[in-house]
């Protein structure tokens, strides 16, 4: 059973005990992997948690950037989310249609920006819906809340941050499926080298999931990383394919209480294209 945290995770029990909340905001944070030809939104617009906003990760990010969804300034970002709805005082649950994948960006970003009081719901839809508690395709239009939003730069790395870390003893954590971390399998994103950031270990972000999507328990997750020799008393960086399940990792580590670590945005979408940075293979 999830223990509910407003700032990091909640059950589905505890949305439907708080949805008369008047500072809460639910947000639909999904997003799918080109190749799966979705459309979020179209999905969101057919059957969403009643209240529910659709948060575009694509949309919310640098468009200066060649890069998917990089984190946008904090004057774009506290734009933009305001327009949901949101304010500083608001209690957000951002949720996702996977059960627990891209809600983590959502939250991370949240995070990036200063604010706190936002928490994935754990499950997300699938599991919302498996519990028959209701859903609508009422589109909602907001009244627009008051947001000011701060970058903690330190939660964040660069190409160049993480390839000094590869060079110390800073860990960093791959959460990628083993076959491209090895570079066994080609990358979904044409162009991109395969293998992996040098000195790097791999956590696949699935390993840290129960089979109904939720998140494992605290121990579970601390003998998932342990697992993969990942010393969780030292600061950690994270990465994947484009910074989406490097925050199921940030999720996961901050729900066991480790706090120190931060997220490479650029991930495996800009290492694998600077061919003038090292990978490893195999």
């Amino acid at each position: 059973m999830t223990q509910s945290d407003p700032k990091i995770l909640v059950s589905t029990n505890w949305l439907a005990e708080n949805l008369s909340n008047p500072a809460l905001r639910i947000l639909d944070g999904s997003w799918h992997m080109p190749a799966e030809k979705r459309d979020p939104l179209a999905e969101y617009s057919a059957d969403h948690i009643a209240g529910a906003q659709f948060f575009d990760i694509d949309a919310i990010s640098d468009a200066t950037s060649d890069l998917p969804h990089m984190v946008p300034s904090a004057k774009q970002f506290a734009r933009q989310v305001a327009e949901l709805g949101i304010s500083n005082d608001s209690q957000i649950v951002v949720y996702d249609t996977h059960g627990l994948f891209s809600a983590a960006r959502v939250w991370w970003l949240f995070k990036h920006f200063g604010l706190d009081n936002i928490a994935v719901l754990d499950g997300g839809l699938p599991k919302w819906k498996a519990e028959e508690r209701s859903t609508s395709n009422t589109p909602v239009t907001p009244v627009s809340g008051t947001l000011s939003a701060t970058a903690q730069n330190h939660l964040v790395r660069d190409a160049a941050q993480v390839l000094t870390a590869s060079e110390t003893t800073t860990q960093i954590i791959d959460a990628r499926p083993p076959a491209r971390f090895k570079g066994d399998a080609p990358e979904p994103r044409a162009g991109l080298r395969a293998g992996r950031i040098p000195n790097s270990k791999n956590v696949f972000f699935k390993s840290l999931l129960t089979a109904d999507g939720t998140l494992k328990s605290d121990a579970d997750l601390t003998a998932a990383f342990k697992a993969q020799g990942v010393d969780l008393d030292q600061p950690v960086i994270t990465s994947c394919g484009s910074g989406v399940t490097a925050s199921v990792l940030a999720l996961a580590l901050q729900k066991i209480g480790h706090d120190n670590h931060a997220l490479y945005d650029g991930s495996w979408s800009e290492w694998g294209a600077l061919h003038d940075y090292p990978i490893e293979q195999g």
